[in-house]
C-alpha cells in the first residue's frame, strides 16, 4: 500500500488492526440492538450492509477519538453504533438515488429487493440510529446525550444538504461548476458524516476539554475531501474485485467529480459538447452507444491528466490533515491510566494506539483500494 505521494503507507498495518478491532466491537453491539421480531424485509435487512465486508471507519474514528483524548472507548460504543447505523441508512438511500448495482461486492438492496423494500429498510435503519441516540440519556446522562443529539441533527442536516447539491447538479445538468463547488459539496456530504461527526462525538464522550476542537474539525474537513476524491478516483481506475462497486459508475450516473469538472474546463469545444450531451441524459435514456461514451470520457480524463490532478489535490489535503491532527494531539494533555485496580495499563495502551491510529489515518485514506 502506498500513499498518494508514492511513499509506503507505513502506518497501514496499525490502521487496519485498529479498524478490525473496533469494527468487531461495534458490529456486535449494533446487531444486539436490531429487533429479532421483524415484518418481512425490514429489520432483518437492516443488518445486511453492516455485515458485509467493510472498514468500519466512522465507528472506529468515534472510538479512537474518545480513547486518544482520555475517554473510555466503552462509553463511546453506543455513539459509535449510532454513527454506523446512520452511515448504512445513507448508503441504502444513496444506492436508490444513484441506481447503483453493487455495494461491497454484492448487489445493492434496491437491485436485489427493489426500490420499495430498500427505501423502507433505509428508513428503518435511520430509526434504529435514532433509538441509539435516545439510549445515550440513560448511559451518559441528559446533558451529554442532548449535546450528542445536537451533533446528530447537525450531521444529518449537512449531509442531506450536500446530497441535495449533488442531485441538483445531475438533474439540472450543471456543467459550469468549479473546484470550489466540489469542495463545498465534499464538506457537507462527506466530511461531516464520515469524519467531523464521529470525531466530534468521540471528543464529547471523552470530555476532552483540553483538545483544540477547531483544529480537529479542520482535520476532519481536509481528510473528508481527500477521502471523497480517492473514492472518485477508485471509481474510475480501481480494481473491481477490491473496490466492490461498479467501475466507472460515476460516469454512467453523471456525478460531478473533481475529474469531470477538470475535463469540462480543459476539453476542446467539440469535446465539451460531447460531454455535456452525455451528461444531459439519464442512465436509462442512453442508447446502445453509452458504453462507448463512458470509455471515451475515461480516455479524455486520462489524456488531460484529470486523474493525476485529482490525486495531487488529495495528497495536498492529506498533508494539511496530517498537520492539523499532529498539532491537536501535541497540544492535548496525554491520557492517563484509570485510577485504582483494573485495566488502567490497558486503557493507557489503547489511548496510545488510538493516537497513533489518528496520526496514520491521513496516508491510509488515499492509499486504500476500497
Amino acid at each position: 500500500m502506498t500513499t498518494a505521494a508514492g511513499r509506503p503507507a507505513v502506518g497501514a498495518p496499525l490502521v487496519e488492526r485498529v479498524l478490525a478491532r473496533y469494527r468487531e466491537r461495534t458490529l456486535a453491539e449494533l446487531l444486539r440492538h436490531i429487533p429479532e421480531q421483524s415484518p418481512p424485509y425490514l429489520y432483518d435487512l437492516a443488518a445486511d450492509y453492516p455485515t458485509r465486508p467493510c472498514k468500519g471507519l466512522r465507528a472506529a474514528l468515534c472510538l479512537a477519538t474518545c480513547a486518544a483524548f482520555g475517554g473510555s472507548p466503552g462509553r463511546a460504543l453506543n455513539p459509535a453504533v449510532t454513527v454506523e447505523l446512520f452511515h448504512n441508512a445513507f448508503l441504502v438511500h444513496d444506492d436508490i438515488q444513484d441506481g447503483s448495482e453493487l455495494r461491497r461486492g454484492e448487489p445493492t438492496l434496491p437491485a436485489r429487493y427493489g426500490v420499495e423494500v430498500a427505501l423502507n429498510v433505509g428508513n428503518a435503519t435511520n430509526l434504529l440510529g435514532l433509538r441509539r441516540v435516545m439510549a445515550n440519556r440513560r448511559a451518559l446522562g441528559g446533558e451529554l446525550a442532548w449535546r450528542l443529539f445536537e451533533e446528530t441533527e447537525l450531521m444529518c442536516r449537512q449531509s442531506l444538504e450536500g446530497q441535495a447539491m449533488e442531485i441538483a447538479w445531475i438533474r439540472d445538468n450543471a456543467c459550469g461548476l468549479t473546484s470550489a463547488d466540489y469542495y463545498r459539496m465534499c464538506l457537507k456530504k462527506t466530511s461531516w458524516y464520515t469524519f467531523l461527526y464521529p470525531c466530534r462525538s468521540g471528543l464529547l464522550v471523552a470530555e476532552g476539554a483540553g483538545a483544540d476542537a477547531a483544529r480537529l474539525d479542520r482535520f476532519g474537513w481536509y481528510l473528508g475531501a481527500a477521502f471523497q476524491i480517492q473514492d472518485d478516483v477508485l471509481n474510475l481506475v480501481g480494481e473491481a474485485e477490491e473496490y466492490g462497486k461498479e467501475i466507472a459508475g460515476d460516469l454512467w450516473e453523471g456525478k460531478r467529480t473533481l475529474m469531470l469538472i477538470q475535463l469540462l474546463e480543459r476539453a476542446t469545444p467539440a469535446e465539451r459538447a460531447r460531454v455535456v450531451r452525455h451528461l444531459s441524459l439519464t442512465r436509462s435514456q442512453r442508447g446502445p452507444g453509452a458504453a462507448e461514451d463512458v470509455a471515451w470520457l475515461l480516455d479524455r480524463m486520462t489524456a488531460y491528466d484529470c486523474v493525476a490532478h485529482a490525486r495531487e489535490a488529495a495528497a495536498g489535503l492529506v498533508a494539511a490533515a496530517a498537520r492539523e491532527i499532529e498539532a491537536v494531539l501535541a497540544a492535548a494533555p496525554a491520557p492517563t491510566a484509570v485510577d485504582g485496580p483494573g485495566d488502567g495499563g490497558e486503557d493507557a495502551e489503547e489511548a496510545a494506539e488510538a493516537r497513533a491510529f489518528l496520526l496514520a489515518l491521513p496516508d491510509f485514506v488515499v492509499a486504500r483500494g476500497r
